[in-house]
């Protein structure tokens, strides 16, 4: 089973994963963008795209990859990626759910002011890459093909993990660290998952 959390930059997805993962038994955090990397470190700067999603290949080992995974992982996978282009989600998402791959996918929204007052804890101001994404990915992931939408404003990332949990019928281990433990886990992943872009 896969787990996809779509959304926007700043909406909670890595944060959210990472807080499934912490609580489900038996369960993995997939990185998409780690295949984007590598292709951009061996594509020629002249010839390379903006958004290493533009690549075919990107979206074509993704799914691959992720469907091998799930033919001999028996925990839950778990992907936190944005996917705005449907044509991608499609390629990516929809190929596997026809190849008989169960994929729960879900896309955390908030307005464009609570996503830049998150992206400020990352230290991304309002002209950074993350924050002048914010208003395509607001729109494009609007539509029903992005479906299920979580309206995260005021929810809490355990609040938003809880709820995912929920609608995939996934039983979670219940959360015993304290505030500090809690507080120092999620900044070891917003600090583990930096991006310079």
């Amino acid at each position: 089973m896969i787990i996809w959390i779509n959304g926007a930059f700043g909406s909670g997805k890595t944060q959210t994963a990472f807080e499934l993962h912490r609580r489900l038994k038996a369960s993995y955090v997939y990185d998409p963008e780690k295949m984007g990397f590598a292709l951009r470190s061996m594509i020629p700067p002249e010839i390379a795209e903006d958004d290493f999603q533009s690549y075919p290949l990107w979206r074509t080992f993704n799914n691959r990859l992720l469907a091998s995974l799930t033919d001999t992982y028996r925990g839950i996978i778990i992907v936190p990626m944005t996917i705005v282009h449907p044509e991608y989600f499609y390629e990516i998402i929809g190929r596997l759910r026809h190849d008989g791959q169960t994929v729960h996918h879900f896309t955390l929204m908030a307005s464009k002011e609570a996503l830049l007052k998150r992206l400020r804890t990352r230290a991304e101001g309002k002209n950074s890459w993350a924050a002048k994404q914010i208003g395509r990915c607001i729109e494009g992931l609007s539509s029903p093909v992005f479906a299920d939408h979580l309206q995260t404003d005021n929810m809490s990332i355990q609040e938003v993990a809880e709820t995912i949990a929920a609608r995939a019928n996934l039983p979670l281990d219940p959360d015993t660290r304290g505030s500090l433990r809690r507080f120092t886990d999620r900044l070891m992943v917003k600090l583990n998952h930096i991006r310079i872009k």
